[in-house]
């Protein structure tokens, strides 16, 4: 028996034209000889649809357009589409109104409804804020093969992988003790960053321990800050892969089921991203070009400053959405370096893209006549840099305003983290593209782009693609004469560590010291990272490719005080300064 997968990319709400997509692939594959295709978690109405769930039309207007997919499916094929059914039990006390579901379609009409088990409340999930958990183990019988169906997190609670059970059941091992002969798992599961190596470990160790064939379907592309990376992969019975779909593509792949050896043969294996530099490079493409798409935009707008951080971002956007829809915008002050121009353009010019330079001098001159005296008798500081900032973010807004395109936000996540950026100004925008890529991880990006990620930017050409001096220069904001980053910030390598410290491996700040970082440095990134929540939570969305971002996970409050080594040190971090707005 032939069995696909339908690697999608839906937009979410758009039922229509997601059933397209399914019935497209779905004629491709009966085109194949195959008798039973996968879809994703959701596939009619896109993962995660949050709260549009709360619109009883829309799951009236799910129920209406998965009949009429039925009766336009190819009636030799049966298919497992991603749905949200509603629960009839939802008037009993605590009962929640919808069921994350999975209906089996064939020959014209929905012959089964699956329920999903393990509703995830961790990170960026929430499904138990609208669903239902179903309380039965989920399988059919299609010509003769009995075939397990589970919905994403049902594969997560494997104790014996884990260590531990986060949930009472196990679905997993349910359907093995039913003696299925096949487990599919349709998902909707995010991308971060290393994430499909555990995947595959997990997959792996679930196909050995129950001697059951695991085919897993993924969903790919960008939803708001949610990226989904594909990467749909089947695994025999002794645990070795017998298919991959691509990573950060569409594909649709076939397998078979050899039904007197129960097990699964091999068949196509696409080729994976060689480096974490070059997956992390491939999301955050994916996820400039989807969120343009499907929020309706076409070109797209960037302040290139010289910096590596533009940079790094010019590059990913000419990529996502060709050269000739971007525009690179230079808005030099009296403190810009001469290089700093220079960088931008020759970078401008490796890329391809369109570029306008706004001096802002003049500008600058008048806000100081402006405010000359209210501030008379102050020193010149933070306010007067920021304004500079401010006037670059006007600017930009207003040709994004103007030409209808999309404004790329250019700060980093260390920046994010500790607030070393501006509230409208740097931090204008519609997408802020590397806020969950750490200081040092965007040298690294670029330093792969310039040797093994050449080709990525124009197929012919061998050239660097970042100017050698943006990524040897210190980093500096140039809002003051001789200003570099590391005048009010510890090194980015120290920044950094200390940061996946506290907000990956979740270190105690005692643990963080332990480590070897200076106790005052620890204290002081302590209190800017509480300090600056509420720029965060002003900050457009950013594009989630870490495991622990300032996005949909993120839930921290905006007045609190940070924990300190000890209380002797807390006094000490009273002469910190405030965050900078």
């Amino acid at each position: 028996m032939k069995l696909a997968i339908a690697q999608l990319n839906p937009t979410i709400g758009d039922l229509s034209g997601n059933a397209q997509q399914i019935l497209e692939a779905a004629n491709l594959a009966a085109n194949q000889g195959v008798r039973l295709l996968l879809t994703p978690e959701i596939s009619l109405c896109g993962y995660p649809p949050r709260d549009l769930l709360l619109n009883p039309a829309l799951v009236e207007a799910m129920a209406t357009t998965l009949q009429q997919l039925a009766k336009q499916l190819p009636p030799s094929l049966a298919v497992l589409v991603g749905t949200v059914t509603p629960n009839p039990k939802a008037h009993i006390a605590g009962g929640k109104p919808l069921f994350n579901s999975i209906a089996l379609v064939e020959q014209g009409v929905v012959q089964q409804i699956f329920h999903k088990r393990l509703l995830p409340t961790y990170d960026v999930f929430d499904d138990n804020r609208y669903f239902e958990p179903g309380l039965q183990a989920n399988s059919f019988t299609l010509d003769g093969v009995r075939i397990g169906v589970t919905i994403c997190e049902d594969l997560w609670n494997d104790e014996e992988f884990w260590g531990k059970r986060n949930y009472a059941v196990n679905p997993i091992a349910d359907l093995a003790h039913e003696g299925v002969d096949i487990i599919v798992n349709l998902s909707g599961s995010p991308y971060s960053a290393g994430k499909q190596q555990l995947r595959e470990s997990m997959l792996r160790h679930g196909a050995v321990r129950y001697q059951q064939p695991i085919v897993y379907a993924n969903q790919v592309g960008g939803n708001d800050d949610l990226l989904f990376d594909g990467n749909s992969v089947a695994f025999n019975r002794t645990g070795e892969i017998v298919c991959h779909a691509r990573a950060f593509e569409t594909d649709l792949v076939v397998l078979e089921f050899d039904e007197q050896e129960r097990d699964l043969l091999p068949t196509t294996i696409a080729p994976a991203p060689t480096s974490l530099d070059e997956e992390i490079w491939s999301a955050l493409v994916l996820g400039v070009r989807d969120y343009t798409r499907k929020c309706r935009f076409s070109k797209v707008v960037i302040g290139l400053s010289g910096g590596i951080d533009s940079a790094l971002v010019a590059a990913i956007a000419s990529v996502a959405l060709g050269r000739e829809n971007v525009l690179g915008v230079l808005m030099p002050s009296p403190y810009s370096s001469d290089h700093s121009v220079k960088d931008a353009l020759a970078l401008a010019a490796n890329l391809g893209i369109k570029t306008h330079t706004l001096p802002i001098g003049e500008l600058m001159q008048g806000y100081d006549r402006t405010l000359e005296s209210l501030f008379a008798g102050t020193e010149f500081g933070i306010a007067e840099e920021n304004i500079q900032s401010r006037i670059r973010g006007n600017l930009l807004m207003a040709i994004a305003n103007k030409f209808g395109y999309l404004l790329l936000s250019t700060g980093n996540k260390s920046e994010m983290a500790v607030g070393y950026c501006t509230l409208y100004g740097d931090m204008n925008g519609g997408l802020a593209v590397i806020a969950d890529v750490p200081k040092t991880r965007v040298y690294s990006l670029c330093k792969w782009l310039n040797t093994s990620g050449v080709g990525k930017i124009h197929p012919n050409q061998q050239q660097e693609i970042i100017p050698s001096n943006i990524l040897t220069k210190p980093p500096s904001a140039e809002l003051k004469p001789g200003q570099v980053d590391q005048d009010s910030l510890p090194s980015y390598d120290v920044l950094d560590d200390i940061l996946d410290r506290l907000l990956h491996k979740h270190q105690t700040p005692a643990q963080i010291i332990e480590a070897g970082h200076d106790p005052s440095i620890v204290n002081k990134v302590l209190r800017l990272v509480a300090g600056a929540e509420f720029k965060r939570r002003q900050a457009p969305p950013g594009l989630k490719v870490t495991d622990r971002a300032f996005g949909t996970g993120w839930r921290m409050p905006i007045a609190s005080r940070p924990l300190a080594v000890s209380s002797e040190q807390s006094e000490t971090t009273k002469s910190l300064p405030q965050t900078v707005a």
